[in-house]
């Protein structure tokens, strides 16, 4: 059975931390459903981001909860959730009760959290999921968390099942690190290797 991921769209995501790992995850089998988190009155599955990049999402997270038939349910159809980040989207992430609700569940059910660029910083450390861990986010923006572990100059940061990336320059590494942890070592090498990034 294929693996399954949840990429989240928030108004004003990273156009490039989104489309990498949305590709790569598909290149390499895993089914990756991108969903529009939008305020209900806003409906639709087009979600702007921050250079004006308007993508159409799968679905909308609203949607594929009341399909799953709840929060929990979707948690345990999923194998990892990936929250790319940009401004104001990763702020619209931390905002979502439902993201926040999901992300907790992803965790507490030892599922793979996968964060990048200001995603880290903004959206899972105010849940406490830093706490104790290595991770990296975009400079500087680890200057002002409390109660984390230790941040990394890495490209990619895996702890367990928590997986934080730097930015946008760092989309593809991100990319391959949760097709490694998926899949295995093996099947990030074969989509590097395809899209000459080896």
């Amino acid at each position: 059975m294929a693996k399954k991921a949840l990429v989240l769209l928030a108004p004003g995501f990273e156009e490039v931390e989104a489309v990498s790992p949305i590709d790569y995850l598909r290149r390499a089998g895993i089914e990756v459903t991108a969903a529009a988190v939008v305020p209900d009155s806003a409906g639709g599955r087009d979600v702007g981001g921050s250079h004006g990049i308007i993508l159409r999402a799968d679905s909308t997270l609203a949607a594929l909860t009341a399909e799953a038939g709840g929060l929990p349910a979707l948690c345990r159809t999923l194998d990892a959730l990936l929250l790319p980040g940009g401004m104001p989207g990763a702020s619209n992430l931390a905002a979502s009760a439902d993201v926040t609700a999901l992300i907790q569940a992803m965790a507490r059910g030892g599922k793979i959290v996968a964060a990048i660029c200001a995603s880290p910083a903004l959206v899972l450390a105010p849940l406490g999921l830093l706490k104790d861990r290595r991770f990296t986010c975009y400079p500087g923006m680890e200057q002002d968390l409390k109660g984390t572990g230790p941040w990394s100059e890495e490209q990619v940061v895996i702890d367990g099942s928590l997986i934080t990336s730097r930015g946008a320059g760092t989309a593809a590494a991100f990319a391959l690190a949760i097709i490694g942890e998926l899949l295995g070592k093996a099947a990030g090498t074969r989509v590097a290797r395809a899209l000459l990034l080896e």
